[in-house]
């Protein structure tokens, strides 16, 4: 078991070639990477996000509707009637849960680099703009297809292996995290992440 001694170069939204995985838009959330094993330790710097929320018993049914509505914004449907470059990741706040109660699922549009200070207002009021704080997450990577039954596969292995490293973490939700479109099928890359609370703790292996 290791510990973050320097704290990683801020992230930014930036240009996706800085990334080691593939991903089909040009702008991307960047970030530090603390350390790695079976699971990483990342730092990511305040961001903005277009984000909708949806009272749902799973992923599947909430996505259609909520990914409907922030695709609007990005592509009209604001204050100033702009065209908003798609980027990624597309990120979804999902709660612990049981699989047959529903609660609350909220999904994000990264806002890119030019929209980031003063981005346009939507017009649809189910749709708002969100700041996210600086924050540390522990992070595990998984291929295939971002659906309830691998998200819950690989939230629960995530969190098997930070209880077993005595990590702080939030435990009332985590996020979902896809940089794919449904029209790729091949090498496809999604992520769980859990919000790290207190010293971080780098994996044993």
């Amino acid at each position: 078991m290791c510990f973050l001694l320097v704290l990683p170069a801020d992230a930014l939204v930036g240009n996706c070639s800085q990334l080691n995985f593939n991903t089909e838009t040009e702008q991307c959330l960047l970030f530090g990477l603390v350390c790695k094993g079976n699971y990483e330790v990342r730092h990511y710097d305040s961001a903005k996000w277009v984000t909708t929320n949806d009272t749902s018993f799973s992923i599947e049914t909430m996505m259609t509707q909520s990914f409907k509505r922030l695709y609007g914004y990005i592509t009209g449907e604001n204050d100033q009637g702009k065209e908003i470059a798609m980027t990624t990741p597309v990120v979804i706040k999902s709660p612990e849960k049981y699989f047959w109660h529903r609660a609350v699922y909220t999904m994000s549009f990264l806002l890119p680099a030019e929209h980031q200070k003063n981005p346009p207002k939507p017009t649809n009021k189910d749709v708002y703009i969100q700041e996210t704080p600086e924050m540390n997450v522990y992070v595990m990577t998984y291929g295939g297809w971002m659906m309830s039954i691998t998200d819950t596969y690989n939230s629960c292995k995530l969190a098997s292996s930070l209880d077993s490293a005595k990590a702080k973490y939030n435990r009332d939700s985590h996020y979902s995290v896809g940089y794919n479109s449904p029209m790729i099928l091949r090498e496809r890359h999604n992520e769980v992440w859990y919000v790290a609370e207190g010293e971080l703790v780098c994996p044993s292996q």
